[in-house]
This record gives structure tokens, sequence and C-alpha cells, in this order.
């Protein structure tokens, strides 16, 4: 059963639907995640790239924020909040990211797996998911469970 979600940002200018079960949702605590979403960390569900029906090009202003260029993310050009993110990694399926809160169907969310970059946090988190310190260790857990998500998928 297929099933499908609504996603907007704040103000609803940038919309756009998602389709079929997420691959996987987490926490990333980096810097970069801090001040894209003005929070003490990103709570991020990714969606293969062709189960998006992506906002409109002039709703969404996309900036790359670290070199190589590899994650774009947008926020909504009226609100300046964020409203979707995709990744162009060589060799990987495309993935978009979608802020967790933005999804409207909150029954197709699946539960987080794992925190990234916690050495960054701002504030500590009980909640029992494994916790994910520095660049190298961050980047292989999150490959990992994305890659297991997509190997079931």
């Amino acid at each position: 059963m297929e099933t499908a979600s609504h996603c907007q940002c704040e103000c609803g200018a940038a919309s756009f639907s998602v389709r079929g079960a997420p691959l996987m949702r987490g926490f990333c605590h980096c810097t970069i995640c801090q001040a894209f979403n003005e929070a003490p960390f990103a709570d991020i569900t990714l969606f293969r790239r062709r189960d998006v029906e992506m906002p409109a090009a002039d709703s969404v202003a996309y900036r790359n924020y670290a070199s190589p260029a590899m994650l774009y993310r947008g926020k909504c050009v009226k609100c300046h909040k964020p409203a979707v993110e995709y990744m162009d990694f060589p060799l990987m399926p495309d993935v978009v990211i979608v802020p967790t809160g933005t999804i409207s169907n909150q029954a197709i969310v699946p539960s987080p797996t794992l925190h990234i970059f916690y050495d960054k946090r701002q504030q500590d988190v009980d909640d029992g998911l494994p916790k994910h310190r520095g660049y190298l260790a961050s980047q292989c857990a999150f490959g990992w469970h994305l890659l297991k998500a997509l190997a079931k998928k």
C-alpha cells in the first residue's frame, strides 16, 4: 500500500508531496544543521528522490554550505524556513531530506535511528539512540544506516 503526504514550510509557500515509505529518520547536531534549522539539531526524514515531488523551483532557494558540493539545503523564499534538502553523492541513489516537522501525515514517519555529530550538540538528549561523535564516525554511521535502508526498499 502506497502512502502519501503533503509537506510544506512554515508559511506554506514551499509545498510538495512525498509518497511511499521513508528510508530513515535521524537527528543531526552539526553546526551547519543548527544554523540552517535555527535549532539545537535537525530532525530529518529521508526519502528516495523518485518518491518526492519537489517544490516549485521559484519557491525554494538552495545553498551549499560545504565543499565539495554534495548537499543542497533549501529554504522557502518567503518565510526563510527550511523546506527541503537533496544529496548529490556520486555512486549513491538520489536522496531527499525532509524536515520531519513539515510532513503532514506523521503516521508515515519512522522512529529515529541515530544522532550524528553529537559532539557538537547544544543540549543533551536522553533517548537511548546511538550517539555518534566526530566527522568520520558520524558520516560512517549515517552512511551505514542509509545503505541498510536503501537495501530494504
